[in-house]
Parts: C-alpha cells; structure tokens; sequence
C-alpha cells in the first residue's frame, strides 16, 4: 500500500489529513530523510527535530499564499519533501540536484534563501512590510532555532518588528542546540523558560488576583500594573519577548502537532508580533541522533541501520590546526582560542578541554567574535579567532575598524576557505582573499600542506600585528618542513622549469605540482611556485619569475575578480615587467553544491583542469610559430 507521503503533491494536500494520518505522515517523512541522508550526507539531527513543526505550520499556514521563511535552512528537509522536490530528494547535495537548503529559485514555496544563522526575522519582517506596503493580508512566519538567536541580526530584527508592530510571527524552535551546545545568557534564559510554568496561566492567575484589588482612582490602577509587570517578570518566561513588543504563546511541546496547530491557529488571530516557542529534540526519531546530535548535525554518508559514522583517515586541516594551537599554548599563556559556535568544527574542542578558562565560544556572533578578540588584543593577549571564510564575510567591518586599523595582533584562522562542497553557494570560501589581501596592517598566507600550516600558525601568534591563514575543509596534505624559513613576505620555487610557470598559493600548490610532473611527460616543463603568502606578496621572487618565463599561471582556490592573481598582476604593473599572465580560479558566479572534487572538477581547479588550461596555451602558441604570427602574449 502506498504511504501518505506519495499523495502529498503540496502543502496543500495537508489539510484534508486528519491528526492520526499528520503522525502517521511525520514518521513516513522521518524514514525518508535518515535513508536519504545516510546515502547522501546531510543535515540530519536538525531536519529530525522539525518533522512535526513543518507539518503543523503547513497545515495551518497556506503556502505559496503565506511565507514562511526558514533561519538557516538545514532543518527545512521535511519542508522540501511536502513542497513537491520528493522525486528530487535523493540527489539532495549532489552536482546537479536540489540544495541542502532553501532556494527562492528551487521552489515558490521557498521564500527566502538562506544558508547562514539568524537571518530570518529580518528577512521575513522585509516580507511583512511589503505585505503592508502592498494592501495584503496574507502572513509571514520566520522559523528560528535558539542557536540562530545568539547571532546579533537576530536581535536586531526583532528589536525593530516590536516597534514595527505589523503582522509577524516568530516560531522560536528551541532545541537547545546550534551545531553544538548553545552557549550564553539568552541560552540560560530559554532553559529557564522550559522549565518555568506556562505563560498564558501564570498570566490569567495575576490578572485574576489583581482583579480582586479595590479600584478608586488612577493612582491605585497604576499600582496594580506595576505589580503585575513586576510578578510577571518573577514567574512569565516570555517577558523578555513581550518587554520588546511581542506577545508570546510558549513554551509548548514541539512535537505535540495537536497542540501546535491549536497555537498557530491562535498565533493568526493575533495582532501585532507574535512570538510562538516551541520545544523540540535535535534528531528526534532517529536514536543514534537523539543520543549525539553534534554529530548527526552535518555527517556524511554513514550506515542506515547501526548509524555508525565513517571513521576518521589522515588528520583535517581543522584538526591540525586544533592540535598545533594547543600545543603552542602550552608555551605561551597570552594564546587565547574564540569560535562562534563551532568548537568542533573548528578543530577546538581540545583546546577548550585543555585550557577552558582561555578558551571563549562566543555563539553565532562572527562580528562580536572578532571585536572581543581585538580588546584581549590591546590588553596584552594573543587572541586566535577561528571561523569559517564564509562566515568571516559577516564581521569584514570588524576586521578593518577595530583590528587592522589599530594593528592590534589577532590571529584569523580560516577553517573551509575555498570549495566547500554539498554546502553550496552559501558556504563556499571563494571570496576571502578578495576581501582581505588589500587591508593594511594584515599579514595573509596560506599554507601547501600540513608542515607548513603548523610553521605559518607559529609565525603569527608571534606577530605584532594582525594576520590571518586560509586553509581548505578535508584531509591535511602530508609535507616535509619547509626546507627555508618562513618570512612574511617571502615565497617559494618548488621546481625549476622553463617557458612556463605555475605559481600557486595554498591548497592548490600540491595541484600545481602534481600537474607539473604530467606536464613534463607530455614534453612541457613547468616551474612551480609557492608563493605562501598574499599579502605581502614575493614582488622580488615574482619580477624574477616573469623576467624569465613566458607565461605565468596564478592557481587559487578563490574569485579570480580581486583575488591572489589579480595582486600578481598588480605587482608586475608597477614593476614594468609585462609577461602573459593567465588566472585560473574562481570563476566570477556563486558556485554550486556537490562533491567538493566534482565542484573543482568542474571549475577546471584539479590536476587534469590544469594540465589542459597549460596544454591548450602551448597549443595555441604552437600554432602561433607555424602561423609566422609570434608570441601574441
């Protein structure tokens, strides 16, 4: 017999089901996503834990008609399968199949795209607004976890819906969980709201004593409020909702979809913001998720029945950066480590066991992250600020005001930088060294292997003045220790050649090589150039490269637009010296999900790309000489 997911064609089809078939539907759905994403990866724990919220908000709410904006996005997976994409769900991440995410271009039910932390109420109170604008009456729901709410847009956005006081509602889905444990006072304060008695009784319970109290005058009444608003702030956990112009309904149980239809609907009726708090279990349904939900956040590929993870090969980048700041710390107590919210992510979570009074997660707060490190930085201390390049992006003001401009010694280490993967388009690291090669005072590297890495991360913990390295997500490359110093400034040549040289930064100098010894088979002698750092580039090493080559490959595993090749460029302009130069990276366009070797396959970034962009240049000047034409440069 066919289940009732094979009927829902749309969210539509959702409200001819009645409660046993919804519970019935919310298991078929949770079967569906742990098959799919043991096959594929994917965010799993968190898509577990809002099976019977999305039903609840489908079958209440009428989508396309409403909008409901999802924060982050990696727990819309029961979203996606009841918006028409369930023939699609099984090249989920993959090249070519639909996002891990929501995408306005993926669905008319996907109102907002998102992929980064707290987003959602600021987004959904645009939509809300323009609703106005527009005479419409239709609603605007944002969905967003506790975790997001440590991000400071969060805040913002409700900051300014409680002054807007238009028509908006806020589901909170509190799991107590971001990617890991949430940390922080407004964490604290949702526990104490899930334990605390429910709100709308407490309240009717002190309205109702109040009533008792005799009215004879404006003075007496105004008493009374008082009174309330101080027993209120005692015993209401929502306070602090309301005090910025919400009115709550909460906590309820975010698995009971009887009770979340019952205060959705009640939600619709009310005027204003609206702030709906629903408790849910991170991995619900799915025992090895509910028992270590960190782990079944994000996972690959893992086996369905045991839910055993694969086990981890050759240490990460992220790992090796984790153990090297440890042990460097242990030399020097000034190290202090700051993540936004992803201590394993990161590679920190031996560093927080080690040292956890030097250790700080700030939540998802990129911006704060790095101002809190500039102020350990001007009082003395050697703040390491680990974040991922993608969301790096959110604290560029950060960067430049309070760090740079004071040239206070903060260390950047940007984990993921580069091609990322099934993330996709919002995660990918491709604009870093774009945004950071030009800011004064910042001292930009990036490593070829492990060796270096751990050489590069010394060297800036020891520098006076900010700096920052970019290193790929996935197995640290094995190398020998740099046979010369690291200097700031100071590149390297890895291989003599002729006529052509390859002159590549980070995790595309092992390419280089590799591509090289291809290249040499098929008659073609390339040099091979680490250049380790991008600011401030080797102009020495690379106005003695370009006097003696015909054309120089720049390799970067970033935007060609402003990016590592675009500074080579720069310095030969001012040096005079003119030599073809050919960039290959990043194309100019947002770079979509799949396998991270399928991704740079296709961009042309891996060996065999290579070894064709320099075979088709030596085509082209072969045919050049036979042509009597000469070097077209």
């Amino acid at each position: 017999m066919a289940g009732l997911l094979e009927q829902v064609q749309g969210p539509g089809d959702l409200r001819g089901l009645n409660l046993r078939q919804l519970e019935q539907l919310a298991q078929e759905l949770r079967e569906e996503i742990i098959s799919t994403v043991a096959v594929t990866g994917g965010h799993l724990a968190p898509s577990l834990g809002t099976v019977e919220l999305t039903l609840a908000l489908h079958s209440v709410f009428s989508s396309p008609r409403d909008r409901l904006v999802w924060d982050v996005g990696h727990q819309a997976y029961a979203h996606k399968l009841i918006t028409g994409r369930r023939r699609e769900f099984s090249t989920l991440r993959q090249l070519g199949g639909i996002s891990g995410f929501p995408r306005r271009s993926e669905s008319m039910h996907d109102h907002f795209g998102t992929g980064h932390a707290s987003t959602s109420v600021s987004a959904a109170l645009g939509l809300a607004v323009a609703r106005d604008l527009s005479g419409g009456d239709h609603h605007v729901v944002a969905i967003i976890g506790d975790g997001a709410l440590t991000g400071g847009l969060a805040f913002e956005g409700l900051n300014n819906a409680g002054l807007a006081k238009t028509n908006l509602i806020v589901v909170i889905n509190d799991n107590e969980m971001s990617i890991s444990a949430n940390v922080g006072a407004l964490s604290s304060y949702l526990s104490r709201v899930r334990t605390a008695p429910a709100y709308f009784r407490v309240k009717a319970d002190v309205h109702q004593a109040l009533s008792r109290i005799p009215y004879v005058g404006k003075t007496v009444s105004e008493a009374a409020e008082r009174v309330k608003d101080g027993v209120r702030h005692l015993v209401v956990p929502g306070a602090l909702f309301e005090e910025l112009g919400f009115t709550y309904f909460g906590p309820t149980d975010g698995h009971d979809i009887r009770t979340l239809r019952e205060v959705l609907q009640g939600a619709k009726r009310i005027p204003g913001p609206v702030v709906v708090h629903a408790l849910t279990c991170k991995g619900k349904g799915y025992p090895p998720a509910e028992q270590d939900p960190g782990a079944f956040h994000g996972p690959g590929p893992f086996h369905r029945a045991s839910g055993a993870l694969p086990s981890g090969g050759n240490p990460t980048y992220s790992q090796v950066f984790g153990d090297c700041l440890t042990r460097l710390a242990k030399e020097d107590r000034r190290i202090l480590a700051i993540t936004a919210a992803m201590p394993d992510g990161t590679g920190l979570a031996g560093f927080a066991r080690e040292f956890p009074g030097r250790f700080f997660d700030v939540g998802i707060a990129e911006s704060h992250a790095v101002t809190f490190a500039a102020g350990l930085a001007a009082a003395g201390y050697r703040p390491v600020v680990a974040i991922y390049s993608s969301f790096l992006q959110r604290a560029y003001d950060q960067i430049v005001h309070d760090v740079c401009l004071q040239n206070l010694g903060v260390v950047l280490a940007i984990d993921r930088a580069g091609i990322v993967g099934e993330d996709g388009e919002t995660h990918q690291g491709q604009f870093d060294l774009t945004f950071l090669r030009h800011v004064p005072n910042l001292t930009l590297m990036a490593p070829a292997n492990a060796q270096e890495f751990e050489a590069m991360l010394e060297a800036a913990v020891a520098m006076p003045g900010p700096s920052a390295l970019r290193y790929p997500r996935g197995t640290a490359l094995a190398g020998s220790p740099p046979a010369c110093p690291l200097l700031p400034g100071v590149g390297r040549v890895l291989r003599e050649g002729r006529r052509v040289a390859l002159v590549a930064v980070g995790h595309l100098v092992p390419v280089a090589l590799e591509a090289a010894g291809r290249l040499q088979a098929l008659g073609i002698h390339p040099t091979v150039v680490d250049a380790r750092f991008v600011a401030p580039l080797d102009h020495a090493l690379l106005r003695r490269v370009a006097s003696t080559h015909q054309v120089l490959f720049t390799l970067e595993e970033n935007s060609v637009e402003g990016g590592f090749g675009s500074a080579v460029l720069e310095s030969l302009a001012q040096t005079g010296i003119f030599c073809q130069v050919v960039l290959v990276g990043i194309p100019p366009s947002f770079v979509t999900h799949g396998p991270a070797d399928q991704v740079r396959a296709a961009l042309g970034l891996d060996v065999p790309g290579i070894v064709n962009r320099v075979r088709a240049w030596a085509g082209g000047e072969a045919a050049a000489a036979a042509g009597g034409r000469g070097n077209q440069g």
